[in-house]
C-alpha cells in the first residue's frame, strides 16, 4: 500500500512505480556497490538506538510498539545533519525461541512501512512465522511519518492545485495541460523540498535499513520486499552483498527497467510494462468472469468482454454521475473507469465487485437511479480513499531523482499512444505517469544505478505471479538470474503478489524465512481460490499494498 488521495490524483490509484529522473549510470558506478557510500568517507555513521514505546490510545494498535530514530541525511558526512525514520513492530509471539527481525518494505515507492506492519502483520504472515520474528515496519525517509518531502507549503493548497486533474490525459487538449500541469508540479516540488529530495535514493533508503538491521541487534538482514521493495532489495544486495541471512522478494520489479539502465530511452512508464501486465491481467478478468456464470454480475448483460468494450467506448463522450453514500457524485469518465480498473486487478477476490461496477456502468441510466446506499463497492471504496489523503506527492517522487528519463517530454502523447496499442486502455494510462519527473533538475548524486548482477551468497526466495498488472510475470525469471542462487516460484493465478492468495506460498516463506530451508528453483504454487468465487462469511477482501 498510503498516501492514497495524492497518488490517485497524480496517476488515479496506479502502484506508485511510475516517475523518473535525470541520474546517470557513470556517478552510479563511482559511488562503488560495495561501499557504504562515498571513496572518501572514513568515518562511520552512529548506529541508533531504539527506544519502543506505544503506538498510541488506538486499540487496535496496542499489539504494536512505535519508535522514531535519527539518520544521516547524508552518508558523505555520517556524523552530520539527520533526517527521521518512523517504525513500528509486532513483536514475536514467543520471544524465547526469537529468530531475529523480519524487515518490510510494501512497495510504492512511497508505500507506509508502517501502515503496512499494523494494517496486515498480523494476518498477512503465519502464526509460526509470528512466533519466531518481530515484524517491523519502517516508512522510508521522505515517506509517511518520517520527514516528508512535500511539494506545496500545505495540504489545502496542493488540493487546490490538483483539483480536477484527471487520472490521465485523454485528447490533445487534455495532453497539453497536463505536461504543464506537471512542470508545475516539478517545480513546486523542488522549491518546497529540495535538501530533502536530494537524498531520497533507494541507495539511502538501503543504508538506512542496514543501520536499522544494527540497530535491532541482527547480525544480517531477514527481509520480505513487495513490488518495489523488491527493488530496494535489489539496491541493498548491492550496497551490502555480506549482510544477508534471507530475502524474501515477491511482485519482482526489474531493476534494470526501472533504472533504465538497460538502455532502453522510453518513459519509465513504458520501460515498466505496466500497461502489456495490466492489459493480460484484464484480459483474465474478463475470461473468468464469462467462466463464472451468475457469480460475476456482467453475465446478466451479455459477452463481458463486448459489455465492457463498448462501456468504455461510450465513457469517452458520455461520462457516468454516480451517488455516493456521503453525498458526494463520482464522475466516471474513461480515464477514471481505466484507473479504477487497473487498481481493482491487484486481487481477484476484488474481480467481482469490479464486475458490478461495470454491470452498473453499461447501462447509465439505472447507474444514475440507483440510490447512494446502491453505488458499485467499487466506487465507494476509491471515494473513501480519496478522503484519506494526509500526505503530499513527494511520497512518489523517488524515481525523480534517481532513473534515467527519456528527456522529451513533449513526446509523451506520441509514447502514450505507442503503448496503447500494444496494451489497449491501460498502455496510455501506465505510459504518462512519469511526466512530472521530465522537468526536475535535482538529482541524489548516491543514488545506484547498476549493474545489477549481485553477489550474494545465500540462497534467496524470488516469487512471481503469472498474470500480475504491476509487475509483469516476464520480469520474474530475468530478476531471479541477477542474484547467484535464487530460487524462483511461479504462483499460477492472478493479481499483485502473493499476499493473502496461497497458503502454498505462505508455508514456503514460513519455511524459508524460519529454518532458512528454500525451496527448489522453478517450484509452483496455486492460489486458494478462483477470482469469482465467494468469499467467506463475514471476509472481505483487503487491500496491503499502495496502489
Amino acid at each position: 500500500m498510503t498516501p492514497r488521495r495524492v497518488l490517485r490524483r497524480l496517476s488515479a490509484a496506479g502502484v506508485a512505480l511510475v516517475l523518473l529522473a535525470p541520474m546517470t549510470a557513470a556517478v552510479a558506478q563511482a559511488k562503488g556497490p560495495a561501499q557504504t557510500k562515498g571513496p572518501a568517507q572514513t568515518r562511520q555513521p552512529n548506529v541508533p538506538v531504539i527506544a519502543w514505546g506505544s503506538c498510541g490510545t488506538d486499540p487496535k494498535l496496542k499489539p504494536f510498539q512505535c519508535a522514531s530514530v535519527e539518520v544521516p541525511t547524508d552518508y558523505d558526512n555520517p556524523r552530520g545533519a539527520t533526517t527521521t525514520i518512523a517504525l513500528t513492530r509486532l513483536p514475536a509471539a514467543d520471544p524465547a525461541h526469537k529468530v531475529g527481525t523480519l524487515f518490510t518494505n510494501p512497495g510504492g515507492p512511497g508505500g507506509s512501512g508502517v501502515d503496512f506492519v499494523q494494517q496486515a502483520a498480523q494476518v498477512a504472515y503465519t502464526p509460526e512465522l509470528r512466533a519466531k520474528f518481530d515484524i517491523l515496519g519502517f516508512d522510508p525517509r521522505g515517506v509517511g511519518h518520517s520527514d516528508p518531502v512535500t511539494c506545496y507549503p500545505t495540504a489545502a493548497e496542493e488540493a487546490k492545485a490538483t483539483a480536477g486533474m484527471p487520472p490521465f490525459p485523454v485528447g490533445a487538449k487534455e495532453e497539453r495541460q497536463f505536461i504543464v500541469d506537471a512542470a508545475k508540479l516539478a517545480a513546486h516540488c523542488q522549491t518546497t523540498s529540495p535538501d530533502r529530495l536530494a537524498h531520497f535514493s533507494t541507495a539511502n533508503v538501503a543504508r538506512d535499513m542496514d543501520l536499522l538491521r544494527q540497530a535491532v541487534g541482527d547480525a544480517k538482514l531477514t527481509y520480505a520486499g513487495y513490488s518495489y521493495g523488491t527493488y530496494l532489495g535489489a539496491t541493498y544486495a548491492k550496497l551490502f552483498p555480506n549482510n544477508v541471512r534471507a530475502l524474501v522478494l515477491d511482485g519482482t520489479l526489474s531493476p534494470e527497467w526501472y533504472s533504465g539502465s538497460n538502455g532502453d530511452k522510453n518513459p519509465v512508464g513504458v520501460r515498466l510494462k505496466q500497461g502489456e501486465g495490466a492489459s493480460d491481467t484484464y484480459e483474465q478478468f474478463l475470461a473468468e468472469c464469462k467462466k463464472a456464470g451468475a457469480n460475476c454480475a456482467l453475465n446478466q448483460l451479455g459477452d463481458p468482454k463486448t459489455v465492457v468494450e463498448s462501456t468504455f467506448a461510450r465513457l469517452k463522450t458520455h461520462p457516468v454521475d454516480v451517488p455516493m453514500p456521503d453525498g458526494s457524485t463520482v464522475k466516471v469518465t474513461y480515464a477514471l473507469a481505466v484507473a479504477i480498473t487497473f487498481s481493482n486487478l491487484y486481487d481477484p477476490a476484488g474481480f467481482a465487485g469490479l464486475a458490478e461496477m461495470w454491470a452498473q456502468l453499461a447501462n447509465p441510466n439505472q447507474a444514475k437511479a440507483k440510490s447512494a446506499a446502491k453505488a458499485p463497492r467499487t466506487l465507494i471504496e476509491w471515494n473513501r480513499r480519496k478522503e484519506e489523503y494526509t500526505t503530499s506527492f513527494g511520497t512518489v517522487l523517488q524515481p525523480c531523482i534517481e532513473a534515467k528519463q527519456s528527456g522529451r517530454p513533449l513526446a509523451y502523447p506520441a509514447y502514450a499512444a505507442a503503448a496503447d496499442r500494444r496494451a489497449p486502455h491501460f498502455g496510455s494510462y501506465r505510459a504518462w505517469v512519469g511526466v512530472q519527473c521530465e522537468f526536475f533538475g535535482l538529482k541524489d548524486t548516491d543514488a545506484f544505478l547498476g549493474p545489477w548482477p549481485n553477489k550474494v551468497k545465500q540462497p534467496v526466495l524470488v516469487f512471481g505471479t503469472r498474470h500480475d498488472p504491476a509487475t509483469p510475470y516476464e520480469a520474474t525469471r530475468p530478476y531471479a538470474d541477477l542474484w547467484p542462487d535464487a530460487r524462483m516460484v511461479t504462483v499460477e493465478g492472478w493479481g499483485h503478489t502473493t499476499l493473502l492468495k496461497s497458503a502454498c506460498a505462505d508455508r514456503i516463506t514460513t519455511e524459508y524465512l524460519v529454518d532458512l530451508k528454500a525451496p527448489a528453483d522453478g517450484s509452483t504454487c496455486n492460489q486458494d481460490r478462483k477470482p469469482f468465487d465467494p468469499l467467506p462469511t463475514g471476509k472481505k477482501a483487503l487491500n496491503l499494498l499502495p496502489r
